[in-house]
């Protein structure tokens, strides 16, 4: 894992040519090939023969100088012995005086190192045109590999689905078919018990009868009169009993009758659109306010459609709310705010210069501490995740010490991001935070005093799985210099870069996917950043750097495409 080393880990400085102190390298003389420091600039190189007609340039623009190139010793290729004089643009080749004498007298003639410049100019546009052009098949590679890995997803997901779906009618199936066994035995029960009962009644009755019948003929084999006329009597009662009645008919088991299984019972697959690798952006402006701030550092938008806005270093926080083209103070706090998230029970967490616990202002306006405490560091950023959670991102100085904690309703500090598995600090300076669904966490990290820094990226486990750095072709000669950073509707990433009106568009592992410059759609200065629920973009300003009108402005945006 990549962390930042501590200057001059791991390489010796470049001192001085002529002193050989360490004094910081501020100049180069391109006759001399010297590097020096401002002191020996002035105080010696001056001294050494023709030092006023040297080219001394700044370190700024070391390597980027070239050479100056000769062009006075060309020689011609048609003509031996001759040095090509001129730069013919109409055949687009060098000539010599003879060449001009003879082909190119009446054609279009520059000098040579006009033609040069021309030539490198072209090759830098072509150049540049390479590198848009590699940025773009780049970038749709990126959003191509997001779509199989968003695709892959989704398949692994329809197939769980799928087969969660075929165990629950299988369970359903096994269930009515038990149902089913079930409720055919309970009639054929129902059927036997009437037919027993009447076989039963049968039985006993011809029992009955078969003893009767024996008595009857017993009587009739009688060779006593008087004891005939006895037993007559009771004999001929017995021949007249009644036999047993039965059912008519009887209830029979019913008939399973097979039945068939279709589409709506088990369910379909449904075409779910195209994919698009198409990455077209647009942001339209929607409404413009008027502030009375010298900048719009922080913006934070309630619930209730009122929103928290902060000037930050200028110590100004309010609570506003639209109105017409203005925006209606509904109260105001004297604090300088280095980070600011409101929660979803719409309570205000602040971050206050110089406290290491957050502070907090109620829906009623009451501002008191926090639970949430990052002693000994000093907070600096905040991310809220839930009710239940939020993300703040700490550093101490003076410690050299900074982190990412994960923290609970409680204050609880849950997970602490400090040091990679090799014990290095992952971060320098956490200045802004945002999550995406997947759990990645998107830091800011500032990495020098002047604002330069670059974006992290967390994964689940807490291991850096990318880091951002800005692109060569938004930031060109320009250091990368991220002031804040949010979370997209469609799960993308936007970072705002310092003095320049250009919006990064990162997808949700950290990877660039487009750009969008804010002067296109006339908004100048853009500095803060921060979506609502209804997902439109605020776009805070700040004023011009000689402006001293309080006139910081404050934009709302409808996006699409990211």
């Amino acid at each position: 894992m990549a962390c930042p080393q501590p200057h001059g880990s791991g390489q010796v400085p470049i001192k001085c040519g002529l002193c050989e102190t360490d004094r910081s390298i501020q100049w180069k003389c391109m006759d001399c090939s010297i590097l020096m420091c401002s002191h020996c600039k002035d105080k010696v190189h001056s001294k050494f023969k023709n030092a006023l007609d040297h080219k001394i340039i700044s370190r700024e623009e070391i390597g980027l100088h070239t050479e100056e190139l000769d062009f006075t010793n060309i020689k011609c290729d048609k003509h031996a012995g001759q040095s090509s004089c001129l730069y013919c643009n109409t055949c687009e080749v060098l000539v010599c005086p003879t060449c001009v004498a003879k082909v190119h007298k009446k054609h279009d003639l520059i000098e040579i190192s006009d033609a040069y410049n021309i030539k490198v100019e072209r090759l830098k546009k072509g150049q540049s045109k390479m590198q848009k052009s590699n940025y773009k098949i780049n970038a749709k590679k990126d959003q191509l590999n997001k779509l199989v890995s968003a695709e892959n997803i989704k398949y692994n997901k329809e197939k769980r689905n799928i087969q969660s779906h075929e165990e629950t009618v299988k369970e359903q199936v096994e269930q009515y078919f038990k149902e089913l066994k079930n409720k055919l035995e309970q009639n054929h029960e129902t059927v036997l018990t009437s037919v027993k009962s009447d076989l039963n009644a049968i039985s006993l009755f011809t029992t009955q009868k078969e003893d009767k019948i024996t008595e009857v003929q017993n009587c009739i084999d009688l060779s006593n009169a008087s004891e005939f006329f006895k037993e007559v009597k009771k004999m001929e009662k017995f021949t007249e009993t009644q036999e047993p009645r039965t059912r008519p008919s009887y209830t029979s088991s019913p008939t399973f009758v097979p039945g068939n299984l279709n589409q709506s019972h088990i369910g379909s697959l449904q075409d779910d659109g195209n994919l698009s690798a198409e990455i077209n952006i647009s942001l339209v402006i929607n409404n413009k306010y008027q502030t009375e701030l010298e900048a719009i550092a922080y913006v934070s938008p309630c619930l209730d459609q009122s929103l928290w806005i902060s000037s930050g270093a200028y110590k100004v926080l309010q609570r506003v709310k639209p109105e017409g083209t203005n925006l209606k103070v509904m109260s105001e706090f004297n604090i300088d705010v280095c980070g600011m998230a409101v929660t979803p029970s719409n309570q205000l967490l602040l971050c206050v210069l110089g406290e290491t616990r957050l502070q907090q202002i109620s829906s009623s306006g009451e501002l008191t501490d926090s639970v949430y405490d990052v002693s000994p560091l000093l907070p600096n950023a905040i991310h809220v995740i839930s009710d239940n959670k939020l993300i703040v991102g700490a550093g101490n100085g003076e410690l050299k010490r900074s982190a990412v904690i994960i923290m609970n309703k409680k204050g609880d500090k849950e997970t602490v991001y400090e040091y990679d598995e090799h014990n290095q600090p992952l971060f320098n300076n956490p200045w802004y935070i945002t999550i995406t669904s997947n759990g990645n966490i998107h830091v800011v990290d500032k990495i020098s005093d002047d604002s330069r820094g670059k974006v992290v990226i967390l994964g689940q486990e807490g291991h850096i799985i990318n880091q951002y750095t800005g692109h060569p072709i938004i930031s060109k000669s320009k250091p990368f210099k991220p002031v804040d950073i949010v979370t997209t509707p469609r799960d993308n990433v936007v970072v705002k870069g310092l003095n320049i009106p250009i919006l990064h568009i990162l997808n949700d592992n950290g990877h660039l996917i487009s750009y969008f410059n804010t002067n296109d759609i006339g908004i100048e200065r853009p500095h803060s950043l921060a979506f609502n629920t209804t997902g439109q973009l605020y776009i805070g300003c700040t004023k011009a750097v000689r402006d001293e009108a309080k006139d910081a402005k404050l934009y709302v945006i409808n996006i699409e495409g990211f």
